[in-house]
């Protein structure tokens, strides 16, 4: 079964002469496990699809599944419980609450997800994972811009979600810290088998993705399977 799939899905903005089609007849499915980025120019539709993918916006006309569930047929209530439990989000400007520490932003979002076990230690584990075991106590701006969104990677996966959406997540970091944030994500695509989707127009990113959908007016007009020499 595909995490999330997109069957002849539009959605525009305005009408008559104002009409946008942001998505225009689009038709994807996304596996579980994949490491995928969703390319194209600015205004090609990648942000308006992950808002499809992540149970933020409705199509006007077609259907998004997510895990089997039609997001057109959901209110906002069942919606915003599959975003709480399992869709995880990575923002290009970490959005992290500035003045909560490190260890309990990521609580946060086990305690919004309804999680009944030891968040604190759950917590602990996933800020060690991504190396900030040592830095748990920082609030964000006691944090580099690579820190942060370290601890946003942490957050986003501390409540073991299906689906990762990432837009734009290296899009305020130095190619180092990018390159190093885009490692932790592949190692945890790996470990744990998290399905990643991304939006990003950056090469550093496209080279590391698996899968590569480009779009471009709306429309699908590129999907290829990356080499896996990219791997190393």
């Amino acid at each position: 079964m595909a995490i999330c799939e997109l069957r002849d899905t539009c959605k525009h903005y305005g009408s008559d002469a104002t009409l946008v089609r942001a998505l225009d007849q689009v038709s994807l499915a996304f596996e579980p496990g994949e490491f995928t980025v969703i390319s194209g120019p600015s205004g090609s539709g990648k942000t308006t699809l992950l808002n499809m993918v992540g149970c933020l916006d409705v199509p006007t006309s077609g259907t998004v599944l997510v895990e089997d569930h039609d997001v057109s047929r959901l209110g906002s209530r069942a919606l915003a419980k599959i975003r709480a439990n399992r869709i995880g989000f990575i923002f290009q400007s970490f959005n992290l609450i500035p003045v909560l520490t490190a260890l309990e932003n990521v609580e946060l979002a086990l305690q919004l997800s309804g999680h009944n076990g030891n968040r604190r230690q759950k917590a602990m584990e996933l800020l060690a994972a991504v190396g900030l075991g040592d830095m748990i106590r920082r609030r964000p701006n006691q944090l580099s811009g690579g820190q942060q969104q370290r601890v946003a990677v942490a957050r986003a996966l501390v409540k073991d979600p299906a689906l990762v959406i990432a837009d734009e997540p290296t899009a305020n970091l130095d190619t180092e810290n990018g390159r190093q944030v885009l490692d932790i994500m592949r190692r945890m695509n790996a470990e744990r088998g998290v399905t990643f989707l991304f939006s990003t127009h950056e090469r550093l990113v496209i080279d590391m993705a698996r899968r590569v959908v480009t779009l471009q007016d709306g429309r699908v007009v590129g999907d290829e399977t990356q080499n896996a020499a990219k791997e190393a």
